[in-house]
């Protein structure tokens, strides 16, 4: 997989309570969409990193995503016998916004993680030995010290598992235009990072997304099957850019809108390679 704007933030109408929020093409207009970002997600509640194409498997998320996971002293996982857990079960940014400070930066090649703050690195460690796990585990043991009950630790899933808030293996997709009508209602603007989706799609009609479920979409030489909407929880009120708590898009959500979703899950059926700039094809 080719990496991008590696760990960079750089990148980048309000409906009627109980109306479909989907807009309609206008004068049957052909959607023109695009793939405009591909993001995984290495740890569990922390940075986005940017890639420009990745090869994808039927039945499996986009390599690497939510590999690893920042666990409380209590939660129980066994490496060898994974099994999926809640958000509950880890540190989160819905709890936990001090981890949009810092900058994790993973080398899938060499297994190391990376963690700066303000550029400046503050703990590095081979994750995928137990050795490195226990050093970076033990940063954030003191980053967090006065939000953890017990000492937390990094642990890592194995054969494709992902600490997804979904037991399904599925990646998750944004309609910028949904995102751009969202700030209409919000009254400010929105950093789509906030729902740290693993594809960001341009050129859709906004909630067009919505439309999507149960149908097939292709992107490449790769099918989806779209599987439902997105919940939406606390997390995304955190600014990505700054750890500050500044919205309540959940609230806003079912002001504007009569639901909290935002974004579609996806499955893979047809295995191959997506690439920044694709065309994103839905079958209806």
């Amino acid at each position: 997989m080719d990496m991008v704007g590696f760990g960079s933030r750089a990148r980048w109408s309000r409906h009627e309570r109980g109306v479909d929020t989907v807009c309609p093409a206008p004068d049957g207009a052909p959607m023109n969409a695009t793939v405009a970002r591909i993001c995984r997600y290495p740890v569990k509640g922390m940075n986005a990193e940017d890639l420009e194409r990745v090869a994808l498997e039927p039945g499996m998320g986009l390599p690497h995503d939510r590999r690893f996971a920042i666990a409380h002293a209590t939660t129980r996982f066994d490496p060898g016998a994974p099994e999926w857990l809640p958000k509950s079960s880890f540190l989160m940014l819905m709890k936990n916004e001090r981890l949009a400070r810092l900058e994790a930066a993973f080398d899938d090649a060499a297994g190391d993680l990376t963690i700066k703050r303000g550029g400046k690195q503050v703990s590095r460690g081979k994750v995928t030995q137990p050795l490195g796990r226990a050093m970076i585990g033990d940063f954030f043991a003191a980053y967090l010290k006065d939000e953890c009950a017990g000492k937390p630790r990094l642990i890592e899933g194995s054969e494709g598992h992902m600490f997804s808030d979904t037991p399904a293996r599925v990646l998750s997709v944004i309609n910028l235009a949904s995102v751009r009508d969202l700030e209409r209602v919000v009254g400010k603007p929105v950093d789509p990072l906030r729902f740290r989706a693993n594809i960001y799609v341009e050129g859709a009609y906004p909630w067009e997304e919505f439309h999507w479920i149960g149908e097939e979409i292709t992107i490449g030489d790769v099918a989806f099957t779209v599987e439902g909407r997105i919940n939406r929880c606390a997390a995304i009120n955190v600014d990505p850019a700054t750890a500050a708590r500044d919205l309540n898009i959940p609230k806003d959500l079912m002001r504007g809108y009569g639901h909290v979703d935002m974004g579609v899950y996806a499955a893979v059926t047809r295995g191959g390679t997506i690439a920044v700039s694709d065309d994103v094809t839905a079958s209806n």
